[in-house]
C-alpha cells in the first residue's frame, strides 16, 4: 500500500503539467485576451481625448503603431509562442512565482493569499457541520425507515434540496438584513477589522465574532444543498447493510443490534461517504461563486470566475493550478479513507 500512495504522489506533477499545459493553450487561441482588451481600452481613450478637443480631430490618431502593439505583446507575454511562453511560465511556477494580474497588476500569489482563507474557512466549517451531523441523521433515518421522523426530516430534506443556495440567500437578506438589520448585508467581516486580513482577523476575538455574524447567512445557504445528498447516501446504503446476510447472521448469534449496526453496518456504509471525501475538499474549498457573488464575499471562487471574465489569464492559470493540486490531493485522501474503513482494500 506504501508503493501505491508514493506511485499516486509521484503522479501529481506530470498530471498538474498536463491540465495547465491544456489550459495555457486554451487561453492563447480564444479571442478577447488581455491584449486585445488593453488595445481597445486605448483606442476608447484616444477617442475621448479626441472628442474632448472637438473638431474633425476626434477620429483621428486612434490606431496604434507597430512599435506600440510590440510593446503590448511583450508585456502580456504574446511575443513568443504559446509552447515558449509555457515553458516560461513553469519555471516561475517552479520558484514559486505565479506571475501578475493582467487586470490589476497585483502578484497572482498575494491575490489567492487574500481569497483562499475566506473559502478555507467557510468551507472548513460547511464540511464539518455537514458530516457531523448528516451521519448521524443518516443512521437515524435507516433505523426509523418510514416512521414519523424519517418522514418529517425527507420532507425536510428535500424542501432544502429543491431550493438552490443562491435564491435562499437572496430571501434571507431581503427577511433579515433589509428588513429587520439582524444580519450584514453582505461581506467577510466589518469594515473596521479590513486591515486585519487574511489571517489576522482569526487571531482578533472581536474580529472573530464579527466575521461569525456576517457568516451565519452564507453558511445556511452553503450547507442547504449539501444535507440532502450525504444523510441520503449514508441512509440508503445503511439500509442495504442492515438487509444483508452478515447482519441476520450476527444477531442470530447473539449480537445486540445496536453493535451490530456501529461494528459492521455503519462501517461498510462508510465506504460511499469516504470515496466522495476527496472530492468534496475541493468543492468546499473553491466555494460557491453565485454564493460568493450574493454576499459581496472575495472567495476563492469568486476570484476564479471575475477572473475568467476579465480574461486575466495569469490569475486563472494560478486558480487552475491550485485546483487540480487540491483535486489531486483529494483523491488520494479519498482513497486513504476508503483503505481505513475497508480492512479488504489493499492497494498495490
Amino acid at each position: 500500500m506504501r508503493d501505491y500512495f508514493i506511485r499516486r504522489f509521484l503522479l501529481i506533477p506530470p498530471t498538474l503539467i498536463g491540465i495547465t499545459l491544456i489550459v495555457f493553450f486554451i487561453t492563447r487561441i480564444v479571442p478577447g485576451g488581455p491584449l486585445e482588451r488593453a488595445i481597445m481600452e486605448m483606442r476608447q481613450v484616444d477617442a475621448a481625448s479626441g472628442a474632448s478637443s472637438g473638431g474633425s480631430q476626434a477620429g483621428e490618431g486612434q490606431a496604434l503603431s507597430e512599435e506600440q502593439l510590440q510593446q503590448l505583446k511583450e508585456y502580456y507575454g504574446f511575443d513568443k509562442p504559446w509552447y515558449l511562453a509555457y515553458f516560461e511560465w513553469l519555471g516561475k511556477l517552479a520558484r514559486g512565482d505565479l506571475g501578475n494580474s493582467t487586470r490589476y497588476n497585483d502578484p497572482v500569489l498575494g491575490m489567492i493569499n487574500q481569497a483562499l482563507p475566506v473559502s478555507v474557512f467557510y468551507g472548513l466549517i460547511t464540511l464539518v457541520l455537514t458530516y457531523s451531523i448528516c451521519i448521524p441523521l443518516g443512521i437515524v433515518k435507516a433505523i426509523k425507515h418510514r416512521t414519523f421522523v424519517d418522514n418529517v426530516s425527507s420532507i425536510l430534506i428535500f424542501a432544502g434540496y429543491a431550493i438552490p443556495g443562491y435564491v435562499l440567500g437572496a430571501l434571507l437578506l431581503l427577511f433579515f438584513s433589509v428588513n429587520n438589520e439582524w444580519f450584514p448585508i453582505g461581506g467577510f467581516v466589518d469594515y473596521q477589522y479590513a486591515y486585519l486580513m487574511p489571517w489576522g482577523v482569526f487571531k482578533d476575538p472581536e474580529a472573530l465574532m464579527s466575521i461569525l455574524h456576517h457568516a451565519v447567512l452564507p453558511l445556511a445557504c452553503y450547507l442547504i444543498g449539501s444535507f440532502a445528498v450525504t444523510t441520503l447516501l449514508m441512509k440508503n446504503h445503511l439500509m442495504d447493510n442492515l438487509a444483508a446476510d452478515y447482519m441476520r447472521t450476527a444477531v442470530a448469534k447473539g449480537v445486540p443490534f445496536r453493535i451490530a449496526v456501529v461494528k459492521h453496518a455503519m462501517r461498510n456504509s462508510l465506504i460511499p461517504i469516504a470515496t466522495t471525501f476527496g472530492q468534496n475538499i475541493v468543492l468546499f474549498v473553491g466555494g460557491s461563486f453565485l454564493i460568493e457573488f450574493l454576499f459581496d464575499i472575495n472567495g476563492f471562487g469568486l476570484l476564479g470566475l471575475t477572473a475568467i471574465f476579465d480574461r486575466d489569464y495569469p490569475v486563472v492559470m494560478g486558480v487552475i493550478t491550485l485546483g487540480s493540486f487540491l483535486l489531486l490531493m483529494g483523491n488520494i485522501i479519498s482513497d486513504a479513507l476508503v483503505a481505513v474503513v475497508d480492512p479488504r482494500i489493499r492497494f498495490k
